[in-house]
């Protein structure tokens, strides 16, 4: 603490700069630490796919399908968007693996694939896949052109 006379009597100020010194010093402190802290949520990230996918798919498997004209498949058959809440709940209800997945071109607006998910959640799905249509196998397609 400094003192000074003058005319007006004695003025006592506080020097601040050390306490600015320890201010600066431990904000630098902070600054390194903080990207060191360990978050609590665990992050899963998805591996890249085989090269070879297996053929056939599980029976128990539920996937999902959206098409670029936005049309929506449970297991290779066609369903109704509004419809699908309600059907997935009665699957999932009966079923101890809450597993799905999603299947759906990579060039689909992230939104809509998203209004799926959203769904599969409100069903009672504990995991979620997605899977891109590109990938798949060729045999395990629907077969139209078979007549």
């Amino acid at each position: 603490m400094g003192m000074t006379v003058g005319k007006k009597g004695i003025v006592a100020t506080i020097n601040i700069t050390p306490y600015i010194d320890i201010l600066l010093v431990l904000l630098i402190i902070f600054m390194v630490a903080a990207p060191l802290k360990q978050h609590d949520h665990p992050v899963r990230v998805p591996q890249p796919a085989p090269k070879v996918q297996p053929k056939d798919v599980k029976p128990d498997s539920i996937i999902v399908e959206m098409d670029l004209d936005h049309t929506v498949k449970l297991n290779n058959q066609a369903m109704a968007l509004d419809k699908l809440e309600a059907t997935l709940t009665e699957v999932f209800r009966r079923r101890a693996v809450k597993n799905m997945f999603i299947r759906g071109d990579s060039s689909l607006p992230y939104g809509d694939v998203f209004v799926l998910m959203d769904i599969a959640r409100r069903s009672g799905a504990a995991d979620i896949a997605l899977l891109d249509k590109n990938n798949r196998p060729a045999d395990s397609g629907s077969a139209k052109g078979s007549h």
